[in-house]
């Protein structure tokens, strides 16, 4: 029979390995995380580099589900709604803001594209800014085709009108913003992010005095930080064993 001495060792060892199991796998998780970010940073350099701008994809791109992760310099032309998203909760530099959004049918026809056109800063009582997206026939366009805005915790309705033709949303789904704005094509699942360097060639929403930028990891933790938190949760399990078997070198020298 195991005496009561050796239930307690066996438990104590079983309660180790299940913490050092535990730490492992958040360590582990912080190391996918930090890769995962490392491919994003990699491609968004790719799609900058200056070579990749003077050959830029068609919009039809953007529709891409193959693609729908990864990061395109594309440019192109279609007509512009008369629509206005803000997505709301947006910092920049601290502040609390908005960011808006248009809407682009390209020419060659297909799905929808959503245009980030820049961020806002919101007053303390919260008003949208009044600038919302022209219509026009023929808008030209380029940027950086990519996700939209990471969606945190979903609940409640996505998107509520504000007026005619302006919509505040709590997240950027577009097929929830397809449904909710009777687009029966659709809307593309990556976002056109607008070049931020204006040329004096472009008119209409590429002039909209939006902060615009290329950032890929706003307001989020780059890769380095997930790497030194992968190191501490290694630390703690590695720490757990050493205690583990500290406490088990002890009881048999008493023993």
């Amino acid at each position: 029979m195991v005496s009561s001495r050796n239930h307690r060792l066996l438990a104590g060892w079983a309660l180790a390995l299940l913490l050092m199991s535990g730490f492992a796998a958040l360590g582990n998780w912080q190391l996918a995380r930090m890769q995962e970010k490392q491919r994003m940073l990699a491609a968004a350099a790719h799609a900058l580099d200056p070579a990749q701008r003077r050959s830029p994809q068609p919009l039809q791109r953007a529709a891409d589900s193959e693609r729908a992760k990864t990061y395109d310099w594309a440019a192109g032309h279609g007509a512009l709604r008369k629509t206005t998203v803000w997505l709301d909760n947006q910092v920049h530099a601290g502040r609390p803001g908005v960011r808006m959004y248009c809407l682009l049918q390209p020419d060659t026809g297909g799905q929808a594209v959503l245009l980030d056109v820049g961020w806002w800063p919101l007053d303390g009582q919260r008003r949208l800014p009044a600038a919302s997206c022209p219509a026009v026939d023929s808008q030209v366009v380029r940027g950086l085709l990519a996700p939209p805005p990471a969606v945190g915790l979903a609940h409640g309705p996505a998107l509520t009108r504000q007026a005619a033709g302006r919509w505040l949303a709590v997240r950027l789904v577009p097929s929830e913003l397809a449904a909710a704005l009777r687009l029966d094509a659709g809307i593309a699942p990556r976002v056109l992010r607008l070049d931020p360097d204006v040329q004096p060639e472009d008119t209409g929403v590429m002039r909209v005095p939006g902060l615009r930028d290329l950032t890929i990891l706003p307001n989020t933790l780059p890769p380095e930080r997930h790497l030194g938190y992968a190191v501490q949760w290694f630390g703690l399990a590695l720490a757990t064993l050493v205690v583990a078997l500290v406490l088990t070198l002890r009881r048999q020298r008493h023993d």
